[in-house]
């Protein structure tokens, strides 16, 4: 019975070349978490009176409230604004991620 070659991963050689870029993709990966994990993103709200700040790993790490803004008749609007704000500023930190790791591996996309 012969050797059978499936798509190409059947030798050794073959095997190996795979495995030391399969190693080599996962450490750029690892490298590219790293630097997302280390960036951070702001976004803002109500035209500037509400800006945050997170981290590439998901955290609010910062929030500046316009004084103009605080209303203690209208604490709805402030709390809003807030959201929108972190809101905003996950989806660009997620874009962001996405974008890198996309790049890397682009038919794992929606995997990160």
């Amino acid at each position: 019975m012969g050797r059978q070659n499936f798509g190409g991963f059947g030798g050794g050689a073959n095997m190996q070349q795979l495995m030391r870029q399969a190693q080599k993709l996962q450490q750029q990966m690892a490298e590219a978490q790293e630097a997302l994990d280390a960036k951070e993103y702001e976004a803002a709200s109500g035209g500037g009176m509400v800006s945050v700040k997170v981290s590439g790993k998901r955290e609010l790490t910062g929030i500046t409230i316009n004084p103009q803004v605080v209303d203690p008749d209208d604490i709805d609007m402030l709390q809003d604004l807030i959201m929108a704000a972190v809101n905003e500023a996950l989806r660009k930190g997620e874009e962001a991620r996405e974008e890198a790791m996309g790049k890397m591996a682009p038919g794992m996309g929606g995997m990160f």
